[in-house]
C-alpha cells in the first residue's frame, strides 16, 4: 500500500480549458526544483479532463478540470509538505495563476489498495465517492474488508480496466470535498473506457456492500488523460 495526495482541481477561470494542462505542467516544474518536494513525492500523474470525450462517458462531470495523483514517501509527508518553507516560497505564489483556489483547499490524503496491478496508462476514470446518509467511515471500512478483489473485477467495466485502485481517504477533507473513497480505473484510451462503462456510471457499478455506503448524488466522476508525469 502507498500513501497519496490526490487533487480534484478546477482551473483559474481566466485559463481556457485547452490551456490548463500546459499551465499545470509549468506549475509542476516549479515543484520539481524544490528539494523537499523531490524527497517527499515519489511520482506524479497529472490527469486533465478529456475535453473531447467527457460527454460520452456515463455520469462523467465537466465541473472539474483535473485530478493529480501524487505517490508519497510516507503518511507524514502529506502533513509536512504544507509547512515546507521552499514549497511555500516557490510554489504557493503560482497557485492562483493555475487553479481556482489554493491547492490545499482541494487536496485529499488517501491510502491506496491496488485491486488490479497493471501499469498506469494514459487514460483514467476517477470517481470521488461521498458517504450516504446514516453511514460513516467505519461502515465503509467494514464493507471494503468484506469484498474480495475478484468481486470488483467481476463488473464488466472494472474487469476491462488495465489497472484498478481504491484509495481510502484519511483525515479531515477540505470543505466541499467530503469524499470517503477515490477509485481509479485505467484504460488504454478514452474510447475503451466509454465502451466499458456503456450506459452505467461508476458509482452504480460498485460491489453491493460498498455501494450501500455511498451516495451517488454526492460523488463526482471524471474522464481524464495523463498530461504530465514524473518520473
Amino acid at each position: 500500500m502507498s500513501w497519496k495526495m490526490i487533487y480534484l482541481a478546477r482551473r483559474n477561470p481566466a485559463l481556457a480549458p485547452v490551456n490548463f494542462p500546459r499551465a499545470w505542467r509549468e506549475h509542476s516544474a516549479l515543484g520539481a526544483g524544490c528539494t523537499n518536494v523531490r524527497d517527499k513525492v515519489k511520482s506524479v500523474r497529472q490527469c486533465s479532463r478529456d475535453l473531447d470525450n467527457t460527454a460520452r462517458l456515463a455520469g462523467a462531470s465537466a465541473d472539474y478540470d483535473g485530478v493529480n495523483l501524487l505517490v508519497l514517501r510516507d503518511r507524514q509527508a502529506a502533513d509536512d509538505i504544507w509547512n515546507d518553507e521552499e514549497t511555500l516560497r516557490v510554489m504557493r505564489p503560482d497557485e492562483p495563476r493555475v487553479f481556482s483556489t489554493w491547492v490545499r483547499d482541494f487536496t485529499l490524503i488517501a491510502e491506496e489498495a491496488v485491486l488490479r496491478d497493471g501499469e498506469p496508462t494514459d487514460c483514467v476514470v476517477t470517481a470521488f465517492l461521498g458517504l450516504g446518509p446514516g453511514h460513516d467511515h467505519a461502515d465503509l471500512d467494514r464493507a471494503l474488508a468484506a469484498v474480495d478483489p475478484g468481486l470488483w473485477l467481476a463488473d464488466p467495466a472494472f474487469g476491462a480496466s488495465r489497472r484498478l485502485v481504491v484509495n481510502r481517504v484519511d483525515g479531515t477533507p477540505p470543505p466541499g470535498y467530503d469524499y470517503a473513497l477515490i477509485l481509479e480505473a485505467w484504460f488504454p484510451d478514452p474510447a475503451s473506457a466509454v465502451r466499458a462503462f456503456g450506459a452505467i456510471g461508476l458509482p452504480e457499478r460498485l460491489p453491493r456492500a460498498v455501494a450501500a455506503c455511498i451516495d451517488p448524488a454526492r460523488s463526482v466522476t471524471l474522464l481524464a488523460r495523463v498530461t504530465h508525469r514524473r518520473p
